[in-house]
């Protein structure tokens, strides 16, 4: 069964209203039937100097009397013969009452601005008026309550009860058309009373109920859901200025029902005037408040619809409030008295609110809000400049025909009508170039910027044809329709019969992912653009997995269509900040859509010769990245031998440019032993090679000294016809040679490591024989016997064999049980120097130190490296014949290690020995002074310290021995790293 669209609340509504619009008619025919008491026509204020004139109504029994604003009131007489002094403006009206309308009253007055001996006069007020029953004024706001009623009960019944905010709008409406409605009389007795309280109560409920209903307005939020409390705080302030409301007006009433009533003091005028200001802050702060919420509203939804539907409301709210608070309600806050003419300015745009209200929450479909508002604006100036034109033309006129000149003949006045006439008729001839002058200037305020832009599109249009390149066409138009329709989003379709669509995208600004074109693209265009000429999303019958793309990304699709083809389509967005485009927009884009179709198909011949261009190019430029990207240098040579052509790598391995290389022979960029390598390589074909060479770990060099391994391969360079030249492929193996070289010299040095360990186990224990056994005799023998001596020797060749055994075993020895510790190495090398003193003393050696004061700790075995500087420091001992130096150096480097220099000023070390150094028992020492095991054990510690040492050697001039050690904070670190 379906459901009734009045619930209960409705209903409810419904009865409340007709009650209080049954009020609303009794206080109206109330007020028709009222005598109003008399009035003098002046507005008099208490100030500081007295009773003060500050308005005087023209026509009036006080103008009549010639009081002007300004005159103080210094006493009333009722017959001219006794004056009573007047202390308050209040008191005034008590002595008109008595007058009553149509009698006369007397007035001392004093005009200050007079001399001091004629400032006093009496006035005389005959036939006292009656004050006004009705204003303009009060009519128009009665009015605007008339209009709130009929707009809440208009949205109500064409709503329902059910549907979103109507129940609450219709609240809205009922208690503004109260406040705008109701009027009491002054008697404040019933009825009056009754008025005059509803009037109060529904001007306080009204300011909460239209910020609750800007806070949830247009879409049902969860404000209040979760915390009702928090709508409650809404209607506090509301709720007290009720309570006070109900002492201030329903005292008296309600005083028989509550006793403790009575003994209430009465309130004075001062609070009751302090509570109509509070009242009428709390509806101020309150309209302020729901324009701020509405517009924050606006911001932050992101539904088009939605922003379309609330600019209407924030129109219509900024238009009444703006002109309220700033013309009214500040100078009647801060007491300030304020000209009539501003408070009917102010007041002329409340009925705004409802109209704007109502109209948003029956159409939920409103695209042309600012169309509409301009035309609006264009039309009243339209129509005030014709008034004024006309209004000018009839007033000269009549002040022509009926001058000073007395009366004029009837051929006289027949001619100044005719003028009269022909004058009008002129201003309506310029009534339509006024109207386009004043729309001209509206759309320019409006477009801003945007306005000549739009105005050029069209030619824009016109000029596409001339445009045959594509691309260009495309980039000039999506950014031209962005700068003009001010959207975020566009996209060119344009006709592809490869794809399964029909339809490509070729341009596209604003969108984000691939963009899926529907398979029945064309049919579903063509289609629903017969009867508009443009189809929005909205009006698609789309399959599910194309309805999220086209949906979120485009809105509007206009066909470019050209002898009866659809050679594209252009897709739009909605506007930069979410709204639809107007019909305005949609009308230029229809004008714009035919020029594009024609530039469009004179533009694809052309594109097709470009794209043949950019794939030639494009593969160009995808073999030069291949040559640029790879890690080997290639080198490209003419049939002279002349460079040609090189990549980056080529560059970097022999450290010179593209412009330096280019033109030189390739013997010029090497050293001049490359040359006769080169030449044998290539034979007397030299650079016309039938077959590629190649050569493997070249030792050469670069121009500028720089040794290189290279492995180097020559192919033969040939075009479709002939052959151009050589093709010269270099890899740099420096590196990688020098690893292998490392490598190996560590398998040998571990091969050789394991025979020393065997060798000197089996050799260790006969020569402890031979020691004991020699032992035993010398002390048997006595120093003079022959054979002493012999055993001397034989004791001093098992020592010396025994040193070498120790040897053997030091440098078959892995460290795997060695103890590390941070140690300091300045003291090491004074440890070993205080060790070697006399024999470096012997050999008149001066010791040079030369340590660095911030030398960093390091982390290894003290004895070891001991072991090390006494091998360094014996060998720069022996290199020295007689008289020399020897210079020990601590280094901190930037790469967190130490170096250690041992400097000697020897005979130093012959080129060819100085690779052979380490090997294990090379000695350049004579026979009976080396083992030629002390540099290759130094070597095996340093290399269990994780460090590396390097020889520096000139013959003549000595010998320097470079030791890096990692620091104890390096080590710590690439320790922690491994584990």
């Amino acid at each position: 069964m379906k459901r009734s669209l009045f619930t209960t609340g409705t209903w409810l509504v419904f009865v409340t209203s007709a009650l209080l619009v049954a009020v609303g008619v009794l206080n109206f025919a109330q007020r028709l039937r009222h005598e109003t008491p008399a009035w003098d026509g002046v507005t008099w204020n208490d100030t500081r100097q007295g009773i003060v004139a500050d308005k005087v109504e023209p026509d009036s029994s006080g103008a009549r009397a010639q009081i002007v604003p300004g005159d103080h009131l210094i006493a009333i007489s009722l017959d001219d013969n006794h004056y009573d002094e007047v202390g308050h403006a209040k008191d005034v009206q008590i002595y008109l009452d008595h007058s009553r309308v149509g009698g006369n009253i007397h007035y001392l007055i004093e005009r200050p601005s007079y001399p001091e001996e004629s400032r006093y006069y009496y006035a005389d007020l005959d036939d006292l008026n009656a004050i006004h029953k009705w204003t303009p004024r009060d009519l128009y706001i009665n009015l605007i309550g008339v209009v709130y009623l009929l707009v809440g009960f208009f949205v109500l019944l064409k709503q329902g009860g059910r549907a979103p905010f109507s129940l609450h709008f219709a609240t809205l409406c009922l208690a503004a058309f109260i406040f705008h409605f109701y009027t009491p009389l002054g008697s404040y007795r019933d009825l009056d009373l009754a008025v005059a309280f509803l009037k109060n109560a529904a001007f306080i409920l009204f300011g909460p109920l239209f910020l609750h209903f800007c806070l949830v307005y247009p879409q049902r939020q969860q404000l209040f859901d979760s915390r009702r409390w928090r709508a409650a705080l809404l209607y506090l302030p509301a709720t007290l200025l009720l309570i006070l409301a109900c002492f201030v007006f329903l005292r008296g009433a309600l005083a028989p029902l509550l006793p403790v009533l009575r003994n209430l003091p009465v309130f004075s005028e001062s609070f009751v005037g302090l509570f109509y200001r509070l009242t009428f802050a709390h509806f101020v702060v309150s309209l302020l408040a729901s324009v701020f919420f509405l517009i924050r509203t606006w911001v932050k939804v992101k539904t088009a619809v939605i922003r379309q539907q609330m600019k209407w409301v924030i129109w219509g709210s900024l238009l009444a409030v703006a002109p309220f608070t700033l013309l009214y309600a500040v100078g009647f806050l801060l007491g300030a008295q304020t000209d009539p003419w501003l408070i009917d300015a102010a007041v002329m745009p409340l009925i705004l609110i409802p109209l704007a209200f109502g109209y948003s929450v029956v159409r939920y479909r409103l695209m042309d809000v600012e169309l509409v508002v301009r035309r609006v604006f264009v039309y009243v100036l339209t129509t005030l400049s014709i008034a004024l034109m006309v209004g000018s033309v009839v007033y000269l006129a009549g002040l022509y025909a009926l001058g000073e000149g007395g009366p004029s003949s009837s051929g006289e006045i027949t001619l100044r009508v005719v003028l009269a006439i022909v004058a009008m008729a002129a201003i309506v001839m310029i009534a339509a170039p006024v109207k386009n002058f004043l729309q001209e200037q509206i759309d320019r305020l409006f477009y801003g910027e945007r306005y000549d832009l739009r105005h050029s599109l069209l030619d824009f249009g016109r000029t596409l044809s001339a445009t045959t390149a594509l691309d260009p066409l495309l980039d000039s138009l999506v950014s031209r329709l962005q700068e003009v329709m001010n959207v975020g989003r566009v996209a060119i379709f344009i006709e592809d019969k490869n794809t399964q669509a029909g339809y490509r995208v070729a341009r596209a600004a604003g969108l984000s992912g691939e963009m899926v074109v529907p398979p029945d693209f064309r049919e579903m265009i063509r289609i629903r653009s017969a009867e508009s000429g443009v189809v929005r999303t909205d009006d698609l019958d789309l399959v599910p997995e194309t309805t999220g793309f086209v949906r979120r990304a485009l809105h509007y699709y206009v066909p470019c269509v050209v002898r009866g083809r659809m050679v594209a389509v252009i897709g739009l967005g909605r506007s930069a900040d979410g709204a639809l485009l107007s019909s305005e927009d949609v009308n230029i884009l229809l004008t714009v859509s035919g020029y594009v179709a024609v530039a469009i198909e004179n533009s694809l011949l052309y594109q097709e010769q470009q794209e043949r261009a950019g794939e030639l190019k494009l593969l160009k430029e995808f073999n030069e990245s291949i040559i640029e990207s790879i890690n080997v240098g290639l080198l490209a040579v003419d049939l002279e031998g002349r460079v040609t052509r090189l990549n980056s790598a080529l560059e970097k391995i022999l450290e010179v440019t593209r412009s330096e290389a280019t033109g030189k022979r390739v013997e010029e960029l090497f050293s001049e032993d490359f040359t006769d390598t080169l030449h044998q390589v290539l034979g007397n074909d030299r650079w016309r090679l039938r077959e590629t060479r190649n050569i493997y770990k070249l030792h050469t060099a670069t121009f500028a000294g720089r040794s290189l391994v290279l492995n180097i391969a020559i192919a033969p360079l040939q075009d479709s016809q002939e052959q151009t030249g050589a093709l010269v492929v270099l890899e740099d193996v420096t590196s990688r040679v020098r690893l292998e070289e490392q490598l190996q010299q560590r398998e040998k040095l571990s091969s050789i490591g394991l025979l020393a360990a065997g060798v000197a186990h089996e050799v260790n224990t006969p020569l402890t024989g031979v020691s004991s056994y020699t032992q035993m005799l010398l002390g048997m023998l006595n120093e003079t016997d022959p054979k002493h001596a012999l055993l001397l020797k034989v004791r001093r060749q098992a020592e010396r064999a025994t040193n070498i055994v120790n040897n053997l075993l030091n440098f078959s020895r892995t460290g795997g049980a060695t103890e590390f510790t941070e140690i300091d190495i300045s003291r090491v090398l004074d440890d070993t120097l205080q060790l070697l003193e006399p024999q470096l003393r012997g050999n008149q050696i001066d010791i040079v130190r030369a340590y660095d004061a911030q030398a960093p700790r390091i982390v290894g075995n003290s004895g070891q490296l001991q072991q090390v500087f006494t091998n360094l420091l014996l060998n720069a001992r022996d290199a020295i014949p007689v008289g020399g130096s020897i210079r020990i150096a601590t280094i901190p480097s930037e790469d967190h290690s130490l170096i250690v220099e041992v400097s000697d000023t020897g005979l130093g070390i012959a080129p060819e020995n100085v690779a052979k150094i380490y090997d294990p028992f090379y000695t350049t020492k004579g026979v009976g002074r080396g083992t030629g095991l002390g540099l290759a054990v130094s070597y095996g510690i340093v290399q269990e310290h994780s460090g590396h040492i390097s020889v520096e050697s000139t013959p003549g001039r000595g010998t320097t021995f470079r030791i890096t050690l990692p620091t104890a904070h390096t080590r710590a670190r690439l320790q922690s790293v491994g584990d």
